[in-house]
Formats: C-alpha cells, structure tokens, sequence
C-alpha cells in the first residue's frame, strides 16, 4: 500500500505561509527597535573628550546640529547638569564650573532623545540609559556606545554650534 501525499497546486504550502508571517514579524520587531542609521557613536574619540573648557569642543558633530546656530548663555547651562536642545538634537552641559560640552541627545540604545540631565547624568526615559555628562559614557544601560561629542564654542557667554 502507498500512501500519496496530495497537495493543492494554487497555492503556496501552509508552512512557508507562516514562515512568511514570522519574517515579517520579526522584521517590523527589529525595525521598531532598530538604531538610527548614521553610525555616529563611532565620531566620539576613544576617550570621551569632548569638552570646551571656554573654547571649542574637540569631537565631531553629530545628531543633526547646524553648524553656527547660537544655543543659548552659559548662565543658562548650571553646572553639574545641562541642556536638552531638541530640534538641534543636542544636549549641552557643564561638568565643572566654566567647562562646557555637548552631545548628540539621540541616544545610542534605539533612538530616542534624552530629555533630562540630573546629578551628573544625562537620562534617556525610553529604557532607561544613563550617560555621564563628563563625557558621554554610558552610566547604566541598555544602551551600550556612549553619546556622541558634538563640537560647540564658547565665546564669552554665547554657546553656539561649531
């Protein structure tokens, strides 16, 4: 006795239906948790120096800053904490008294901007990453690559983009 397997020809088998289904799925899963697609975590320097300590930032610039755009007063930036300037998409702090830097406010885990800056740390409310403002480290993740540096100037109380 055989027993022939009978398959309908029309269409295509169920198997690679639901193996389409689970592509699919997984790729919308990988989109919405994706990063941004400029690798710009690899523009910050091994050490993490980005500061202006009056003068000008020494990184490059990230996250979607315009070049010469004015930011805002030194006075306005309190020291120990910082600045989130969403549409430049940059953060800018003051580590120490008189020493400014910035960074890009995309975070580096999946994308969101960074919308606070307390006690030393800049704090992204999507998965909760933490970034030092001393230099842009990552403090607790998920996020793994530091913030970015973004290049600024200080001239005399003005801190614009360079």
């Amino acid at each position: 006795m055989t027993s022939a397997s009978f398959q309908s020809t029309s269409g295509p088998a169920r198997r690679t239906v639901v193996a389409a289904a689970g592509v699919a799925g997984l790729a919308v899963a990988l989109t919405a948790c994706g990063g941004s697609d400029d690798d710009s975590s690899g523009s910050a320097d091994a050490s993490g120096s980005a500061g202006a300590s009056g003068g000008s930032a020494s990184a490059s610039t990230g996250g979607g800053a315009a070049a010469g755009a004015a930011l805002t007063t030194t006075a306005d930036i309190p020291e120990g904490g910082g600045k989130v300037f969403d549409d430049q998409k940059v953060v800018v702090v003051q580590p120490t008294a008189g020493e400014f830097k910035a960074y890009s406010a995309v975070c580096t885990h999946s994308g969101c901007a960074v919308k606070s800056i307390a006690d030393g740390v800049i704090n992204c409310p999507c998965h909760n990453s933490n970034f030092s403002v001393t230099d842009g480290s990552v403090k607790s993740g998920p996020a793994t690559k530091p913030l970015p540096a973004v290049q600024i100037t200080v001239s005399g109380d003005s801190i614009t983009l360079a």
